[in-house]
């Protein structure tokens, strides 16, 4: 059996330098050479000019971090036997994992890879991932045994894009290894950035579960929520004031209706509902949760449409302005943003949608779903305005500046609960 390195002799590289990984590398550079890997040249080119377009690292982090190299040539972590990969696990098209991403940088760590190596994964993925589909394939292309001449951890990632307050260091690490040695190893490796600790599991198989539990339990806490809304609109009740009057009970649970997107809340239940399928279990609670979820970009526009038709406003042509496109307040990350799901319905009733986002890039919003945004919102020139997400600029800009925007007798909904309820038309 190929002996580990010592904590010492450890040559770190980091594949995939989005959300996840840039922060990671910043952080382990600061005590250790580190070679940031990632597969987008524009993306090497942007770091090694200092600019982060995710705003998760500051351009002085970037410039501090003297220790730290950029690469998109694989040939550079030759020198490396440590790999930590953070690619993105995204769901396909049919709500099915979608493991490209992952199993490409798999090939080409396997190529990398030499005895005592160790590969640590840190995307989410589902119960026995790592050694079921991703060891096969460092196997392949290493021509190693696993166990025997390379090994591997996982650390799930815990990164919240745009949170400001709970940070890599300050958020508690799950981690683990492919034998207890290693496992001791990985774990004091983290430990030397993580000022909040370690949590070392007692198995590959169960960090994985931990982590894609974490945003199930959101998600089925928010599908609550979301269902309770619901009821409440047809009776009449204001679902913001029930969950301020529940919430003086110390124990509830203080969760809010919306739209579940981004890229753990919306898409970790499926990497788990899919494996329990692949095992014979058909998961309900999970997958009625997903489903209502997922629908209430759907509801929120027939909630709009009604009030509209009450107001006698055609809906045919109307325009229509979305306020804020990203998946979550004060953060450009567009990955699985359900204010698509509102943009998309409205255009099937042939609205005409203006969709206004000042931290989205408009190039990326163009690429990753054809919305073209507007760089201004017109003055007195809509029908109705949805307030979709709580960006900082919104909130500041109070009710009054952006009723400004809407024609008379225009419909303003606030989703995301912005305003007191006296100063919108309509609420989740």
């Amino acid at each position: 059996m190929s002996a580990i390195p010592d904590l010492s002799d450890i040559k770190l590289a980091i594949i995939g330098l989005g959300y996840v990984g840039l922060p990671l590398a910043v952080e382990f550079s600061k005590i250790r050479s580190v070679i940031g890997f990632d597969i987008n040249p524009k993306r090497i080119e942007q770091l090694k000019a200092g600019q982060d377009i995710t705003l998760e690292t500051e351009p002085e982090e970037l410039q501090a971090a003297k220790h730290l190299r950029f690469s998109a040539n694989p040939h550079d972590l030759h020198t490396c036997n440590c790999f930590i990969v953070t690619v993105p696990t995204p769901i396909d098209k049919h709500k099915r994992p979608d493991l490209e991403p992952l199993m490409k940088a798999s090939e080409a760590v396997g190529k990398l890879l030499k005895a005592g190596g160790i590969v640590i994964y840190e995307s989410t993925v589902y119960p026995g991932c790592t050694e079921e589909d991703c060891v096969p394939v460092l196997e392949k292309f290493s021509g190693l045994k696993f166990n025997q001449d390379f090994f591997c951890g996982y650390s799930p990632e815990r990164i919240n894009p745009g949170d400001k307050e709970h940070r890599l260091t300050t958020i508690k690490k799950v981690t683990s290894g492919s034998t207890p040695e290693v496992a001791d190893l990985v774990d004091e490796l983290y430990k030397q950035i993580i000022s909040a600790g370690t949590h070392k599991a007692s198995s590959i198989k169960v960090a994985e579960a931990a982590k894609v539990i974490e945003n199930t339990q959101r998600d089925l806490n928010i599908a609550l929520i979301n269902e309770l809304a619901v009821i409440f609109n047809r009776m009449g009740i204001d679902t913001e004031a029930v969950l301020e009057a529940a919430g003086s009970k110390w124990n509830f649970l203080p969760f809010r209706p919306g739209l579940v997107g981004g890229h753990c809340i919306g898409v970790d239940p499926y990497y788990l509902t899919h494996k329990a399928e692949s095992i014979g279990y058909h998961p309900q609670i999970i997958l009625a949760g997903r489903r209502l979820n997922d629908s209430m970009g759907t509801y929120a526009v027939g909630q709009l449409v009604k009030a509209m038709t009450k107001r006698r406003m055609q809906v045919d042509g109307a325009r229509i302005l979305v306020m804020g496109l990203a998946f979550k307040e004060n953060c450009p990350d567009l990955r699985n943003t359900r204010v698509v799901d509102i943009v998309k319905e409205l255009q099937d009733y042939n609205c005409k949608v203006d969709v206004y986002d000042p931290w989205i890039s408009t190039e990326e919003a163009l690429l990753e779903y054809g919305v073209s945004l507007v760089t201004k919102p017109s003055l007195a020139a809509y029908v109705a305005i949805i307030v979709a997400v709580a960006h900082n600029q919104f909130r500041e800009m109070g009710s009054e500046a952006i009723r400004s925007l809407g024609v008379p007798g225009h419909v303003l909904y606030d989703l995301k609960y912005l305003f007191p309820v006296q100063e919108s038309d309509l609420r989740l």
